[in-house]
């Protein structure tokens, strides 16, 4: 699983150069905000999928117990997806898991389910593991979003082109 970054590269490289040397922090700020507003919809997405996620077991069937870690784990994942804006460097929005969020022995579970199979000890007991599976949920999450988002880019990279020609 990777996180997703809504670039325009070298467009917009360029207008964050422009607008640095504009001096307009106003502008620079009002794109911040415009392209963090362009993928506030993907995550609400992705924290909405994680969160009705349908995680199947082999075997029997007993349905809901006690969290070994005492926090519901879809909810928790679902927490930890963020977003984050950058004028430099690598410009542009990116939405993540901060792993950081997450207990230490939860921090390769999204990846495990977005690949399909979560391998766990049942409650704790290291002696018995079993497996859990799930659908892959970040990529085909992402791919609903894409075309949306370059279309809020592109229109917002235009918008502040002409504002800062005219």
């Amino acid at each position: 699983m990777r996180d997703v970054r809504i670039t325009g590269t070298g467009q917009l490289l360029r207008l964050q150069r422009e607008l640095r040397a504009a001096g307009d922090e106003s502008l620079r700020r009002s794109m911040q905000r415009r392209i963090r507003r362009a993928a506030e919809p993907l995550r609400d997405d992705l924290q909405r999928t994680m969160r009705h996620l349908d995680i199947r077991s082999q075997g029997r069937r007993v349905s809901g117990g006690p969290s070994a870690n005492a926090r519901p784990l879809r909810e928790t994942i679902a927490q930890t997806i963020k977003i984050s804006v950058r004028n430099t460097g690598d410009a542009g929005a990116r939405v993540w898991i901060d792993r950081s969020m997450l207990p230490r022995n939860m921090w390769n579970v999204p990846t495990q389910l977005d690949r399909g199979r979560l391998r766990h000890p049942v409650f704790g007991n290291r002696r018995r593991w079993v497996n859990q599976y799930a659908d892959p949920w970040w990529d085909s999450t992402i791919r609903r979003h894409q075309a949306r988002m370059e279309r809020e880019v592109a229109r917002v990279i235009d918008d502040v082109q002409r504002r800062l020609g005219g």
